[in-house]
């Protein structure tokens, strides 16, 4: 049954004061150890969506909808909790934390929970990938290339979220933490080096020699003697995927963690609940990007399968060298949230670089972000429109390109406006009213925001938060794609480059001082232990939702086959090191999207002579490719690529379900012959 979508306002401020602060220098607080221990719970939980004709997040091609799935996109939540106060820190493979998505999690978590778990000390951040299912999202301008809002992602992002934190919160049990930290060099690039040399010399200088922020923080959790878990943060676009790729996949930040977890730690996810959960989260990068030679599917290697492997491969080695050297920290937690109305705040002169007041503006979108960002892909979804496609999500709200008022105009200069997002009918189609947030865990600090920040973005707002802290620049970071999203935050003096990230600072040149002054309002509020308004209320819109995608209809297989029936068998046999594989009459993957499941295991015989699963759909080593035929014949094909250790009889067993003209679901299997490997 579809989730509610409805608003929850879950928890807050003025009813949430004992769980909204932790304790900084100067400021006494309930320590783990007085209150009876840490205690820490981890989870983890599948977020995949529809593996076919569901279009893909990130990129914006209309023409980029799924057709399979490479790496099953994964969410991990992370509960900590110090005797006094509780956080839960929550990790998605997704494109965005959309502001829908928030509100559907607070919304469950209130009916399963009450007020254990609310917006103010839940925070939900995004890796960011551009190879996972779009249309999550209540915002028009983020569901044009997707055309329109897709329940089936929604739920499957919904649903897996409330799953990874009911999960932590049952694991909740004695723990301790260690932070460790080290550096990164060859897994980011500056792609927007013009804008970025327009900052002071002071900001630049943090960033020598390369332009990148090749800073790496590690949190390890332990129980009992034994790493149990991992939260690794470190500045990189999740996107060595390329927008030619339609195979779902976590990229390069899911591949971190599929080896930190199924490689070292042996974990397998159809198992039941991990030994270990890892999760590699987002930081600052706005203006970073993976493809190391600046241009799509380039850098290390010319293969977009490749550079996601070796770009993970490479944050994983960094979390490894910085968790070898972590050192304990105190469990002491806290968070607090509050909403600010991003298209009208009022900025003070201390904020800006000329030192005189400045103003934000409702969301507009430039001409750079049409253009796209060439290292990595293009802008705003659906728009351009090619010419002779049809985009009837636009058809029915109308073009968004169109002139702006001369007030907006000059309130966003230099920007040349294209689409006046924030005043486009029936609603913006962007939302502005949306929600900071400060979550203290141990000596380390996360600035959360929904935007993409540059890295000088982010550095001036960990500068401002760690003033007012009173704690070093290292132990606070900015976590950006979280709680909300609104595309990207570059300083004053980028946004006058009016490169692509300029374009796409939606709220004008004093976004991000206007970020600033009210992260150290909200960072002065928390070291004082103050309540705080809530501020504005986020908008609503879930009944104003429109869906061009055709449901997919009945199931019909090829003349003369059956659902489950093999049309290519796998050779007799294979070396170690080679790759195998099979298709099968299959069946529309929208039908059974098979979250928690799989389409496909490799089986081997035992023994005793029974089979066992030794690989899956959802692991790196197998992809799955779908395809129609005619009008709704389904065909899926696998591939293995096999480890070079294995050995023995194997064979490929597919499990889907077909859509009947009763409209009922029938489960269906295929087998496919035996294969040695040796």
């Amino acid at each position: 049954m579809p989730l509610s979508r409805r608003t929850v306002l879950a928890g807050s401020v003025l009813g949430s004061a004992t769980l909204a602060t932790g304790a900084v220098p100067g400021v006494r607080a309930a320590t783990a150890a007085a209150s009876g221990g840490l205690l820490v719970g981890l989870g983890i939980s599948d977020i995949t969506g529809p593996a076919a004709e569901c279009g893909m997040m990130g990129y914006s091609q209309l023409e980029q909808t799924t057709a399979g799935i490479h790496l099953r996109p994964r969410v991990r939540a992370f509960v900590i909790a110090d005797g006094a106060q509780r956080v839960a820190f929550v990790v998605a493979d997704n494109g965005m934390i959309f502001g829908s998505v928030h509100r559907g999690v607070m919304l469950e978590l209130a009916r399963r929970f009450g007020d254990l778990y609310t917006e103010q000390n839940v925070l939900l951040t995004s890796t960011h990938s551009h190879a996972t299912c779009g249309g999550s999202s209540h915002d028009y301008a983020y569901n044009l290339a997707i055309l329109g809002f897709q329940q089936q992602v929604y739920d499957a992002e919904v649903t897996g979220i409330v799953e990874a934190i009911a999960a932590a919160h049952a694991d909740l049990s004695p723990a301790t933490l260690s932070l460790g930290r080290s550096e990164l060099h060859d897994a980011s690039v500056n792609r927007s080096r013009i804008a970025f040399d327009r900052n002071p010399a002071a900001d630049r200088e943090h960033f020598p020699p390369a332009a990148i922020d090749p800073a790496v923080t590690a949190l390890s959790i332990s129980k009992g003697g034994k790493p149990v878990g991992a939260i690794t943060w470190f500045a990189t676009h999740n996107t060595s995927m390329s927008n030619k790729n339609r195979l779902i996949s976590g990229d390069n930040k899911g591949f971190a963690a599929f080896t930190h977890e199924y490689t070292e730690h042996g974990v397998r996810y159809l198992d039941g609940a991990p030994d270990f959960v890892s999760a590699f989260a987002q930081t600052n990068a706005g203006d970073m990007s993976p493809n190391l030679n600046l241009r799509p599917t380039s850098g290390p290697t010319e293969d977009e399968f490749e550079n996601t492997r070796i770009i993970g491969e490479r944050q994983y080695a960094a979390s490894k060298a910085a968790l070898a050297q972590a050192r304990s920290i105190d469990g002491t937690v806290g968070a607090m949230l509050c909403y600010i109305d991003l298209a009208d705040i009022a900025v003070d002169g201390r904020y800006t670089d000329s030192g005189q007041p400045g103003r934000t503006a409702p969301a507009a979108a430039g001409v750079a972000l049409i253009a796209g960002s060439v290292e990595d892909g293009p802008g705003l979804p659906g728009v351009p429109i090619p010419e002779g496609v049809r985009n009837p999500l636009v058809d029915a709200l109308g073009d968004p390109r169109r002139p702006a008022p001369a007030w907006l105009a000059d309130a966003q200069a230099p920007k040349a406006i294209v689409a006046p997002l924030g005043l486009l009918p029936p609603v913006g189609w962007v939302p502005s009213v949306v929600p900071i947030q400060i979550m203290r865990i141990g000596e380390l600090y996360l600035a959360a925001a929904g935007g993409e920040f540059t890295i000088v973005s982010g550095l001036r707002i960990r500068r401002a938060v760690a003033e007012v802290l009173g704690v070093g620049l290292e132990q606070v970071l900015l976590q950006g794609y979280a709680n909300s999203y609104h595309e990207y935050v570059t300083t004053p003096e980028e946004y006058d480059a009016q490169q692509y990230e300029g374009g796409s600072t939606l709220f004008g040149r004093y976004t991000l001082p206007a970020y600033v002054q009210e992260f150290t309002r909200l960072a002065t509020a928390f070291a004082a232990r103050q309540q705080i308004a809530r501020g504005p209320a986020p908008r609503d819109v879930s009944a104003l939702q429109p869906n061009f995608v055709p449901a997919p209809g009945p199931d019909a297989t090829p003349a003369g086959r059956a659902f489950g029936e093999v049309l290519v068998q796998p050779a007799a046999g294979y070396r170690p090191g080679t790759r195998a594989a099979v298709e099968f009459v299959s069946a529309h993957p929208k039908h059974n999207p098979r979250r928690g499941g799989t389409f496909l295991e490799v089986q081997r015989r035992n023994d005793s002579g029974g089979w066992e699963r030794v690989a899956n759909e959802g692991e790196w080593a197998v992809r799955y490719h779908w395809s129609k035929h005619d009008a709704a014949a389904s065909v899926a094909r696998f591939t293995w690529d096999i480890p070079a250790d294995a050995t023995g009889t194997h064979r490929f067993v597919h499990y889907a379900d077909s859509l009947g003209g009763d409209g009922a679901l029938h489960p269906f299997t295929g087998v496919s012959n035996e294969f040695a490997v040796g």
